[in-house]
């Protein structure tokens, strides 16, 4: 894209000649990186469909996932109402962040008492007060990042880790044995039974829906317009 162009979307670059770039989930949502581009990098974002990004402390562009392999696949690229910065959505090959983590962002700002579980490390996430009309479902959004970074990260003895690992099959495999189970808890009038049963079979369907990088919101999305 020709800096013409680039004028034209009212992409507008500070006078160190960057741009802030928020980096985002395509599937999960969550925020994994902030960095920052340049005329060049932006170019060769568009052009190669993967991030690419200008280092302030190396003065140099640089490609993510160049030597690690954690590369970043563009799925869109927004620009803000002021035209200086920039929302990309990616579906990440790995950690965003260089110490290894999903996410860039694991630390805590919060007051003290404010109990969270976050998304990017695995210990810490939204919260949301228990009861609120709004945040009814906030669990489910935590649960799939959680799901995204453990994709990511892949930490050792982790049960997600292990379905990741042995792949689509295992998975499908295990949907299909917690719907099986759901039906039986269903049959047995036991709520307590069919309570367990069901959250498994959601915690399985999140991991496969994670597996074919189908965000959640797709399929609110259809339920919504089948309303």
């Amino acid at each position: 894209m020709t800096v013409e162009l680039l004028a034209a979307k009212n992409v507008r670059f500070d006078e160190k000649g960057l741009i802030p770039v928020i980096v985002q989930d395509a599937v999960s949502k969550a925020v994994l990186t902030l960095a920052y581009m340049n005329e060049e990098s932006l170019q060769r974002s568009l052009e190669t469909k993967e991030t690419w990004f200008w280092s302030r402390s190396r003065q140099e562009l640089w490609h993510k996932g160049a030597t690690s392999g954690h590369t970043q696949r563009i799925v869109s690229i927004q620009v803000d109402c002021d035209g200086d910065a920039l929302v990309v959505q990616v579906v990440p090959n790995g950690p965003a962040c260089h110490t290894g983590t999903y996410s860039c962002f694991a630390g805590e700002l919060l007051p003290e008492g404010q109990e969270r579980k976050t998304a990017g490390s695995g210990e810490k996430a939204v919260t949301a007060e228990k009861g609120s009309t709004v945040d009814r479902f906030a669990i489910l959004g935590e649960l799939e990042a959680l799901i995204a970074a453990r994709e990511a990260e892949r930490p050792e003895g982790s049960y997600t880790t292990y379905l990741f690992e042995k792949g689509v099959d295992k998975i499908l495999k295990k949907v299909g044995e917690e719907a099986a189970e759901v039906i039986i808890a269903a049959k047995n009038r036991s709520h307590e039974e069919l309570r367990y049963e069901a959250s498994d079979l959601i915690f399985h369907l999140l991991v496969l829906l994670r597996e074919q990088k189908l965000p959640l919101d797709d399929v609110l999305d259809e339920l919504q317009r089948r309303r």
